[in-house]
């Protein structure tokens, strides 16, 4: 069974942020060498300055931290506000501290988008896997770019993005039809063999995604949902976001009664 937190009051996005920035932080401490696996959007923001503000606060060399982006945009300038490697840039590679050199994004290039996939987990592979892997969660239940009806085994590829995706997007840019239709994303095969992968959510609107990811079936319908079948995954989430799940007393209650050493 996945592992649910579920934060509360008006903090709760502080508090999982918090939690998050922790694992990460304990990781950096044991392995100088670690690797991480980086999300974008607006849910993981939140951690990357906890982060960044621990980092600085303790001193931690992590010149040799490896970081890996989720996906990036097909075609969008590297240079646009928008592509997942300016904003990995901006909020991960010189907010928290990482070497530029050691932070990877897919690459969009139309010249190179055929094998782009293959060089992408080849340099997954090389750096010895992910430690922590940070999601955020579509409200179609997609992680990464893998929309539903995702095959459950995909490694990094080419996506079509989806309408209901495409207009989730749409604020970050002037219009919707400047948001591209393509992308480059981990597969969730890739996603499943992090370590650990961290799940943050919050807001009603990802009620639904939370609870068919944690308690529905194993499906293509619900990307998310191949985290089950995860060793250790932690879902930690806001009340709204928690308000569709029937064991939700149960997880709140087993979180509560965990032994120290086993809490993350």
């Amino acid at each position: 069974m996945a592992e649910v937190i579920i934060c509360k009051g008006v903090d709760a996005g502080e508090q999982a942020a918090s939690i998050a920035s922790s694992v990460f932080l304990e990781l950096f401490k044991r392995k100088s060498t670690a690797v991480v696996g980086l999300a974008t959007g607006s849910t993981p923001l939140k951690v990357y300055e906890h982060l960044a503000q621990s980092v600085r606060s303790e001193g931690m060399d992590i010149s040799h931290v490896q970081g890996f982006a989720l996906d990036e945009y097909v075609g969008l300038e590297k240079s646009h506000p928008e592509s997942y490697f300016s904003i990995i840039d901006k909020h991960v590679t010189k907010q928290v501290g990482f070497t530029p050199g050691l932070v990877h994004v897919p690459n969009g290039d139309l010249a190179s988008i055929k094998t782009a996939g293959k060089v992408y987990e080849a340099m997954i592979k090389a750096s010895g896997g992910v430690d922590v892997q940070i999601l955020g969660i579509g409200t179609d239940g997609h992680i990464g770019f893998n929309e539903p009806g995702s095959s459950l085994a995909s490694r990094t590829r080419i996506k079509t993005l989806t309408e209901q995706t495409r207009a989730d997007n749409a604020r970050f840019f002037d219009s919707l039809d400047q948001v591209p239709r393509h992308c480059i994303t981990q597969g969730i095969g890739t996603i499943l063999e992090a370590k650990h992968v961290l799940l943050l959510a919050f807001g009603e609107a990802k009620a639904e995604a939370i609870r068919d990811a944690v308690e529905g079936p194993v499906s293509a319908l619900c990307p998310a949902s191949a985290l089950q079948l995860h060793p250790h995954v932690s879902f930690i989430v806001d009340e709204a976001a928690a308000s569709k799940l029937k064991l939700k007393d149960y997880y709140e209650y087993t979180y509560a009664n965990k032994p120290d050493w086993q809490r993350i």
